[in-house]
């Protein structure tokens, strides 16, 4: 009886020592653990200023990337830890759900039709569609861009929106990407561009940009910008409590200063966990 309860004892310990190597005894890991792993991929803009971008140095900046940099260290994970990875607008729920990147922090509105695919912790952003115009212009309402020249990018919906419901009459310009857009405010070629403000205010607040635009301060929609992962992910409630502890430490407004600051930004203050506007 004796001998076999010692060799009982040995197959736990032979078993237990193979589950040990199987489970990554050779030193690595999958991003996606929650915390403690080695490294985590998190999606971003990388051409967004402000936001997220990609700089000439191949590090990125902005406020997602500040924000998603927060949340990672609250998940267990320091900066050099992370992996950065470009979610294209079109790209983010297949990214998600083939597991390509853990979450998601991309100027990534929470929307009925995209709740259906993934999960959202947030918002921790509650942006609106506006208006980019220079400094010395005058438009204070949707209204006044009838006759004017609306600068849009091919595939947004925020210049449709405006001609179909604000201003019928606005000479809609379509440009290949933001940088275009705003090349042809400075140069009068256009006398708007409309995106989220808080994009708009990225790109205003770059230094060739300073004193030439200003936001109209027009609320032409709601965008609450969540964190996205996949459905199901325990990564939701963890995200939700590091968001809170941003807020209550001064790091969100800190981070919102130091993005959009020199636009003169008019942010709202920090959305409550789970409160959409619509």
């Amino acid at each position: 009886m004796k001998l076999r309860k010692v060799s009982a004892a040995a197959a736990t310990a032979l078993v237990l020592t193979l589950t040990a190597t199987a489970c990554g005894g050779d030193g690595d890991s999958e991003g996606g653990s929650g915390s403690g792993g080695k490294k985590i991929t998190v999606g971003i803009k990388i051409d967004q200023p402000g936001i997220g971008q990609k700089t000439a140095d191949g590090s990125y900046e902005g406020f997602d990337v500040d924000v998603a940099t927060y949340v990672a260290k609250e998940l267990g994970y320091d900066a050099d830890a992370i992996e950065w990875k470009e979610a294209k607008s079109a790209d983010r729920e297949t990214m998600l759900e083939r597991g390509d990147v853990d979450f998601i922090a991309a100027s990534y509105s929470i929307t009925d039709e995209r709740d259906q695919k993934v999960d959202f912790a947030g918002p921790y952003l509650l942006a609106h569609q506006d208006l980019l115009i220079r400094a010395d212009d005058n438009i204070t309402k949707g209204e006044d861009l009838n006759g004017k020249k609306l600068c849009s990018v091919a595939g947004s919906t925020s210049a449709q929106n405006v001609k179909a419901e604000i201003a019928p009459k606005a000479q809609l310009q379509t440009y290949g990407g933001y940088s275009e857009c705003l090349t042809g405010l400075e140069n009068k070629a256009v006398d708007a561009l409309t995106t989220d403000d808080s994009i708009l205010a990225g790109y205003a607040s770059q230094d060739q940009f300073k004193g030439k635009f200003k936001l109209a301060g027009l609320k032409l929609s709601n965008e609450n910008y969540g964190i996205g992962v996949k459905n199901g992910s325990d990564l939701k409630a963890k995200i939700n409590t590091a968001l809170e502890k941003m807020v209550e430490d001064g790091s969100w407004e800190k981070y919102v200063k130091k993005n959009f600051g020199p636009a003169n930004y008019n942010y709202e203050p920090a959305p409550k966990i789970g409160n959409i506007v619509k």
